[in-house]
């Protein structure tokens, strides 16, 4: 089986997503190397960070983690491009698996429900999948939490966030989600998942959105925060 495994990897060989060196048998995700210096944030591991205050004044949320920092120039995000837009679903689950087992013996075993943010129909169509999704399916597994792909939704397909003032992100996205089912996480704490942080406007939008419901209490875990130049 082995033999029969290199022999494939010779002809089809796996590449690191991150640095794009030929991946050897037993590197299942990221090469040694990047996955040694994968820039972890470990937030989920501190009371107080940098992504807490994001939200300070804006939404009431438990907790704030992300697995990685996300700067320009890094090839990490290559990771979050191959997942994003080259339709590397395995690759968004796996990593949401790794970030999974980062969070065990955190706080976040305590939330009860796993959503992620939503895509519009349209744009969920024209990619094939939402990246979001497949990275918490990776959570849910890691952490043994139920997910509900279909309890949070988007109305309106809004424009791209790029170029945009935090203010304009927020007008962007405010009023654009909606809940299908709000009776069903009442007294509930949801994990909300999303695949990178910026200002926060988007996610700010869906917890609020949950929020809306009795009860609900709501943290956020996202694959990568964007740190500022």
């Amino acid at each position: 089986m082995k033999m029969f495994e290199e022999f494939i990897q010779l002809i089809y060989p796996r590449l690191c997503p991150a640095c794009q060196k030929q991946l050897l048998t037993d590197e299942k995700i990221l090469c040694a190397s990047c996955l040694y210096f994968l820039p972890r944030t470990n937030y989920h591991q501190s009371e107080e960070h940098p992504l807490q205050k994001i939200f300070w004044g804006r939404v009431l949320v438990e907790n704030v983690t992300a697995f990685f920092f996300f700067e320009k120039g890094s090839s990490y995000r290559r990771i979050l491009h191959q997942i994003k837009y080259q339709g590397q679903k395995k690759l968004g689950f796996e990593m949401g698996k790794m970030f999974g087992q980062d969070l065990k013996k955190s706080s976040f075993m305590q939330t009860d429900l796993i959503v992620p943010v939503p895509l519009h129909p349209k744009k969920e169509r024209k990619r094939g999948y939402n990246q979001s999704d497949v990275i918490a399916k990776g959570l849910a597994t890691a952490l043994g939490k139920p997910i509900n792909n279909q309890l949070l939704i988007r109305m309106i397909e809004n424009p791209t966030q790029t170029s945009k003032s935090r203010y304009e992100r927020w007008e962007n996205v405010d009023g654009i989600f909606r809940l299908t089912d709000p009776d069903f996480i009442e007294n509930q704490h949801i994990l909300l998942v999303d695949d990178v942080l910026t200002t926060g406007s988007t996610i700010e939008a869906c917890a609020a959105t949950l929020l809306s419901v009795p009860g609900v209490s709501v943290s956020i875990a996202v694959l990568a925060y964007v740190l500022e130049s």
